[in-house]
């Protein structure tokens, strides 16, 4: 199997790397903590020079855009590098990505704007959603690798940032379904109805969504809140989604009441799995009655 290169390991990145091991490929893995994060069976790398030294396919996973475009130049800067291909799992938004596929075109490495969907349960369970954007040519080296990571795959385009955008799209109606489902349910405990009942009843009918049928059953009605994805980073993708609704042209009044709220939720409790979304909502209804 080939030798993958992955810088990245936090809750996705550790479990997306741990699939390219299980699936028989050297890892060559990095991350700024240190290498406490690196799964089993990766070799960890002292930085970014080794790893570019030693895989010709390098998978990113990395907070935003302005970590991806300052990984992608200490790969460009390596002396001796071996990467021919980079594939940025990251959510970086449209510009970011087009920007990081500009830099390492300069320099002869094909990319590929690659964003995950499904959380880190999913990432394991291997059926994330990886949405790709590619030319022919860069896909055809780096399906395979995609194949490593995980059994649902979408191409959507050539062009760097349609996956982004598809991204950004899809986080956004995630952000809207848990805010409104949550508003839903704290609407009917208040009316007196048993809250999994209401979910039967939702999941039934056109109120139907990823909320009703995943993040309520699995994390909020649990009490559990532990999705693996935090509110900040839903709020830093809402605003992504955001700019790139400006830079584009189109409505987004909804996107401004819903930016607000993930963005007053992030500042109150950063950090906090992003399933909390329900308590807070419920502790500001509770305040202001």
């Amino acid at each position: 199997m080939a030798t993958i290169g992955f810088v990245g390991l936090g809750n996705m990145g550790g479990a997306l790397a741990a699939n390219l091991v299980q699936r028989g490929h050297e890892v060559l893995a990095h991350d700024a903590a240190g290498p406490g994060r690196t799964p089993a069976g990766a070799v960890a790398c002292k930085d970014v020079t080794e790893v570019a030294r030693g895989a010709r396919i390098v998978v990113f996973s990395l907070p935003d855009g302005h970590v991806s475009e300052k990984v992608a130049r200490e790969l460009t800067d390596t002396t001796g590098r071996g990467t021919a291909y980079v594939v940025d799992t990251s959510t970086v938004g449209v510009s970011a990505a087009r920007r990081v596929a500009g830099l390492l075109a300069e320099h002869g490495i094909g990319h590929a704007d690659a964003p995950v969907s499904g959380g880190v349960s999913g990432a394991r369970a291997r059926t994330l959603t990886i949405m790709y954007a590619a030319s022919d040519a860069v896909c055809a080296e780096i399906e395979p690798v995609l194949a490593d990571l995980s059994d649902r795959r979408r191409r959507v385009g050539e062009r760097p940032g349609l996956a982004q955008a598809a991204k950004l799209a899809n986080n956004f109606l995630s952000a809207t379904a848990l805010a409104a489902t949550s508003e839903a349910l704290a609407f009917g405990r208040t009316a007196g109805l048993d809250p999994a009942v209401l979910m039967d009843v939702l999941n039934a009918s056109s109120g139907r969504s990823g909320a009703t049928e995943d993040k309520f059953p699995r994390h909020v009605l649990t009490g559990g809140y532990d999705s693996g994805f935090a509110n900040s980073l839903m709020a830093k993708d809402v605003q992504l989604y955001l700019g790139a609704v400006g830079e584009q042209g189109g409505p987004d009044e909804v996107g401004a009441l819903i930016g607000a709220l993930w963005s007053r939720f992030a500042e109150a409790e950063p950090g906090v799995d992003f399933t909390r979304v329900y308590p807070y909502l419920e502790a500001a209804r509770r305040s202001d009655a």
